[in-house]
């Protein structure tokens, strides 16, 4: 439950964001959502990629091995810190692409100033990713929950100041809302930092590692489970971000629409990471202790509950589909159009959730290469040209490219069972 909370307060940071910036109007809600999703991409390598720690962690902790656990996490950390700062001066100096992507022009004006100040925000949010993702490895994760929870309400205080021009702040509009995220994640690192220095049972992995501790060896552990998954975030998230730019080739509000869609369907999304990080969790766990009959029977446990818990999703998102939207806009064709994308995503919602989950069981055993050739296969050799073909060349537009995801995303989940089940099978007929 903590995890889930804390990957809920995660999306609510830019869902307050879209909700606050969506009462100015539908043209800044479109480019907050522009700028965002092209930011999603490097925030999909930066926390991919951290994904790393968490099952090398709780492999350790299985172990009750704390030296290697130190070891794997200042490892980690190092290489974490250096993809940060790669990342943010990336991102910089990568807005101009926002002038080349045939989108609204009244939009890409308005998208260019909240993405300068919000691509900032990178380096903080992929330095605390990494420390979360090693408190999760231990099974500390109220923490991390703590963070998002005071993260949010910084967030929403400095929105409301800062957009509208409240008190002596200035009136910024929808850079307002990019200021507020920036100083919220910085808030979110610095209380993460001081957690793990005053916290007792953090104290034996902070040591900081000296230069003859560096092992070239921890460093491809480290890399060979965090590229791969940074990989797989990037081919799921990038596929997100491609969805908003056919919106966007479609006009403002369909892509304001299209917004509104993968907002409420990104955030019960977050209960699927959630359950994904706990999967990983006690995979790796009993990977350690070699317990793989239990294993299996904890991770089969999880995706029933994921199953579940979003067949009850899809069914809010059907009786609600005229209603969610009014959380974000009062303009009616965007309102119109949001409904009609809520039902295929309150269907797609089960099979996303599954892929995650069963990714996350996968990620415990440390098995992420195939996975990550799965997945772009899934997403991009299935699922984008069904996006692309139905909303430019059908009368399906912006429905099409969610009939496009949930053909990606249910392919996605169905290869990811089958290597899940065949290694764990096979696993129990090595070891028992």
């Amino acid at each position: 439950m903590p995890v889930i909370t804390g990957a809920l307060g995660h999306m609510t940071v830019s869902l307050i964001d879209d909700m606050m910036v969506g009462s100015i109007g539908p043209i800044e809600l479109a480019a907050s959502s522009l700028a965002n999703s092209f930011l999603f991409i490097a925030i999909a390598i930066g926390i991919g990629f951290s994904f790393s720690v968490t099952p090398l962690i709780a492999e350790t902790d299985g172990e009750k091995n704390v030296a290697k656990g130190r070891l794997v996490f200042q490892h980690s950390m190092l290489l974490i810190v250096i993809l940060a700062l790669i990342l943010t001066v990336g991102m910089w100096y990568m807005k101009p692409v926002l002038d080349l992507l045939s989108q609204p022009t009244e939009v890409v004006k308005l998208a260019i100033p909240y993405f300068e100040v919000v691509a900032l925000s990178l380096f903080p949010l992929v330095l605390f990713q990494g420390l979360k993702q090693f408190s999760d490895g231990l099974s500390l994760t109220k923490y991390a929950m703590q963070a998002t929870l005071i993260t949010n309400v910084v967030n929403v205080v400095l929105n409301y100041l800062l957009i509208y021009g409240i008190w002596f702040f200035p009136k910024l509009g929808v850079v307002g809302a990019a200021w507020g995220t920036l100083i919220s994640r910085i808030v979110m690192l610095v209380f993460m930092v001081y957690i793990l220095m005053t916290r007792e049972k953090f104290q034996a992995f902070l040591s900081i590692l000296k230069y003859e501790e560096i092992k070239k060896t921890i460093l491809l552990k480290v890399i060979n489970i965090g590229f791969p998954s940074a990989m797989q975030m990037l081919f799921e998230m990038g596929l997100f971000a491609a969805s908003v730019m056919l919106a966007g080739a479609l006009g403002a509000y369909p892509q304001a629409a299209n917004q509104i869609a993968i907002k409420m369907s990104s955030t019960t999304f977050m209960v699927s990471v959630g359950i994904g990080v706990a999967t990983t969790i006690r995979v790796g766990n009993q990977k350690g202790l070699r317990q793989f009959y239990d294993l299996r029977r904890i991770a089969f446990s999880n995706f029933m509950l994921i199953f579940m818990v979003m067949v009850g999703f899809t069914v809010v998102f059907m009786l609600t589909k005229n209603m969610l939207p009014l959380l974000f806009t009062n303009h009616s064709e965007v309102v119109s159009i949001a409904a009609t994308l809520l039902i295929v995503a309150g269907v797609f919602q089960i099979s996303d959730g599954l892929q995650a989950v069963i990714l996350g069981g996968l990620r415990g055993l440390q098995d992420v290469y195939v996975p990550m050739f799965i997945t772009f296969i899934a997403f991009w050799i299935i699922g984008f040209p069904v996006c692309y073909y139905l909303a430019l060349h059908t009368e399906l537009k912006t429905l099409g490219i969610w009939v496009g995801l949930l053909f990606g995303l249910t392919t996605s989940a169905i290869l990811l069972f089958w290597r899940f089940n065949y290694l764990t099978k096979k696993l129990i007929k090595k070891y028992h």
